[in-house]
């Protein structure tokens, strides 16, 4: 599994998801900062990463364009920095790790997390 972590959240989060032998990325390493929300996506999806971000708009690209990928876990918080959410994103992370790898839009709340398989129908 690889993930992908957009510019909206800490590139903290790499080391954070590397004690968990998860590879990832912060976009600022692979991509252009000003990239837009799709070139992120397309990047992703050719590359076999899923996105994780804060940004609302990566669920509503996945609706318009009732794409198969790539995953998208988003954070519905306010304060989105590791030390404050390590654990759940970690724990959402390994819950739904098959969605994941099939195609699927995390949410990750404080509270909870859900699932809704891709493409949006």
């Amino acid at each position: 599994m690889k993930i992908l972590i957009d510019m909206n959240l800490s590139p903290d989060w790499v080391n954070v998801f590397s004690r968990y032998d998860i590879e990832a990325a912060h976009w600022s390493s692979v991509g252009d900062p000003l990239a837009s929300d799709r070139t992120i996506m397309e990047w992703a999806n050719a590359n076999g990463y899923i996105v994780f971000t804060h940004d609302l708009d990566f669920g509503a690209l996945l609706a318009a364009t009732q794409a198969n990928g790539p995953s998208v876990i988003q954070v519905r918080t306010q304060d989105v920095l590791p030390e404050r959410l390590e654990t759940i994103a970690v724990n959402a992370i390994t819950q739904f790790r098959s969605s994941l790898e099939s195609g699927a839009l995390i949410t990750v709340d404080e509270t909870r997390s859900r699932v809704r398989i891709l493409p949006f129908l």
